[in-house]
């Protein structure tokens, strides 16, 4: 985890992105002998863990949370919002619709940009259609967290083992465009 903490003080926090994706639990992650829930949640679907992730204006991880799978992404958001470092903007997508939510936003000096529901009475005029488009790089980062196998299916009984692994995940995510910049800075010394 230090070693994230490390990486993600590079972030680039002109825009900040969160949304959260649903990551299937292995029968026998559940069952730790803990008082905790340990971020697993049930449904019908079965045993499910949610991420709720923010990266910075290039797709890179700067913090995340977990929950059971049930939790719905609003519930976490202030939560989430809370511990990212500020930013101009923070884009989220309709599950995020809360004035509450708007509100702590604004109070941490940035911009929402989260689209109203359809059944919204106030409309979509204020919101910047061209930086939310740019959300595909939050997506483009769990595509690429859940190519490990580890993050696809959790397999770990306990959030802090889970946690770790999502950390160094993101870690690999962050150290390859710094081997990016480093190539890039000794091939223009030659």
């Amino acid at each position: 985890m230090q070693l994230f903490i490390e990486l993600r003080q590079g972030a680039d926090l002109e825009w900040e992105f969160i949304d959260g994706s649903i990551v299937k639990a292995h029968q026998h992650a559940a069952g730790a002998c803990t008082k905790d829930d340990e971020a697993i949640g049930k449904s019908r679907g079965g045993n499910t863990t949610k991420i709720h992730l923010g990266v910075d204006s290039y797709g890179l991880p700067i913090e995340f949370i977990l929950t059971g799978g049930e939790v719905h992404d609003s519930k976490a958001a202030i939560e989430l919002i809370e511990k990212l470092p500020d930013a101009d903007y923070v884009i989220a997508d309709r599950g995020y619709d809360s004035e509450k939510i708007r509100e702590f936003i604004r109070s941490k000096k940035a911009r929402p940009i989260i689209p109203r529901k359809r059944n919204s009475k106030v409309g979509n005029g204020d919101i910047d259609w061209c930086l939310y488009k740019y959300r595909h790089l939050l997506e483009n980062a769990f595509a690429r967290l859940k190519q490990y196998r580890a993050i696809a299916t959790r397999y770990d009984k306990l959030a802090r083992n889970y946690a770790s692994t999502l950390a160094l995940a993101c870690c690999l995510m962050w150290l390859h465009v710094v081997w990016l910049i480093f190539c890039t800075a000794k091939f223009n010394r030659l």
